[in-house]
């Protein structure tokens, strides 16, 4: 017997429906998944950080060698995403814990000086950097707004950036200008966030296979990590020149 009208109408909204609940089911278990890994990521830094800030000859032995470690984190932040979206979960995986560790031995001098000063400023810092990094990414998740463009030209602004606070550590080396850095890499990170945010949710496609979504979602921890350690860098760079 022939479905009527109705009848059609109903079985193709239940279709659509179940299907829109099984996208949302999916992407939400791919965002968690993305959320997991740059949560142990910021962990494992935390703890290679830990141990260096320790120990007094890790912390030379990695002052002396900072720009080893420097051109190896702008390496991988250069190289890694092409590797984890063409090769294995395997080299995925490498390139995420390889950069976390990175991070978290040229991080334990830093942690060690300003422990020396006061530990309850590392604490401020990561809870304000928590705190303002979950606000940001949840904008980033939620909004309709289209961030591409804005991502775009932080993207840019990055590299102005970089040279500038290069500029002042070897040449100017001013206090206030280094605060005044701090505080525009800070309000650029904030809106990488969202945008980055929007970018990983919009890669989310149901017909991929476990294989690409686990890429993608390596992917994804790996921007979200790199833009909370720097978010943390600087609000504790802000927050150690005020104290002064």
């Amino acid at each position: 017997m022939a479905l009527g009208p109705d009848r059609n109408y109903m079985t193709g909204a239940q279709s659509r429906t179940q299907t829109a609940e099984q996208i949302d089911a999916g992407l939400r278990q791919y965002m968690l998944r993305v959320y997991n890994y740059m949560c142990l990521g910021i962990a494992f830094t935390g703890a290679i950080s830990m141990i260096v800030a320790m120990n007094p000859a890790l912390v030379q032995a990695v002052a002396s060698s900072f720009w080893l470690f420097f051109i190896g984190i702008l390496g991988l932040g250069f190289f890694a995403p092409k590797i984890m979206m063409s090769k294995s979960i395997g080299a995925a995986q490498a390139c995420f814990w390889v950069y976390a560790a990175l991070w978290g031995a040229l991080l334990g001098p830093m942690m060690a000086a300003y422990a020396a000063i006061d530990p309850m400023m590392i604490a401020r810092a990561f809870f304000i950097t928590s705190g303002a990094f979950a606000g940001l990414s949840l904008y980033g998740y939620t909004t309709k707004r289209n961030l591409g463009p804005i991502g775009a030209f932080l993207a840019m602004a990055t590299i102005g950036l970089l040279i500038a606070l290069l500029v002042n550590a070897f040449f100017i080396q001013s206090g206030m200008f280094q605060l005044v850095l701090s505080v525009i890499v800070v309000l650029v990170f904030a809106g990488l966030t969202a945008y980055e945010t929007q970018m990983i949710k919009n890669m989310y496609q149901e017909s991929d296979g476990a294989d690409i979504t686990m890429r993608k979602a390596i992917f994804g921890a790996f921007m979200l990590y790199g833009s909370f350690v720097t978010l943390f860098i600087y609000i504790l760079s802000i927050l150690g020149i005020m104290r002064e």
